[in-house]
């Protein structure tokens, strides 16, 4: 990306949308979505995985696993499940905030705190720059997370059915 001039732009360079969106690209965490889709499920599935030492004790001291093998898996899936719920929802959080400043036509900044916000109009130049990242690039992003909490609210939905037949 090319680095906007400070004589154009006044707004901080990490405060610029770009530059948010290369810090986030760039980030151990939201880089997950970013990556070819059979890594990225399989970070979410070692999420899943590891969330089974939080909600495989809380299942098996309700559910104890030699007498009810099967409420025990449903109940310490969906507890894993809702942890990998809430990171990809923090991961759309992420993005989507990135989407707004991409998108927006001004942008709010501080120069040195919240007491002295300022607002910038984006140059023609500038604002087609960012929608064009924004459509090749974080719209991709944002409708594989999107798809991901349909699946993950599909699961959580056969899991519900699940239960309710036990």
């Amino acid at each position: 990306m090319r680095d906007v001039s400070v004589s154009v732009c006044p707004v901080p360079p990490e405060q610029r949308p770009v530059n948010e969106y290369q810090e986030l690209q760039e980030s151990w965490f939201f880089s997950w979505v970013t990556l070819e889709w059979h890594r990225y499920l399989k970070k979410l599935a070692w999420v899943w995985a590891w969330s089974w030492l939080v909600w495989g004790p809380v299942a098996a001291a309700s559910f104890p696993p030699q007498k009810a093998i099967v409420p025990f898996l449903v109940s310490g899936g969906a507890g894993a499940s809702l942890m990998v719920l809430l990171v990809v929802i923090r991961l759309y959080l992420g993005w989507f905030y990135v989407r707004s400043r991409l998108t927006s036509a001004s942008i709010c900044y501080e120069e040195s705190g919240w007491y002295d916000g300022q607002t910038w109009e984006k140059t023609p130049e500038i604002l087609a720059q960012d929608r064009l990242i924004l459509s090749y690039q974080v719209e991709p992003l944002l409708k594989r997370l999107r798809r991901t909490l349909y699946g993950l609210g599909l699961l959580l939905l056969v899991d519900g059915l699940v239960w309710m037949c036990l």
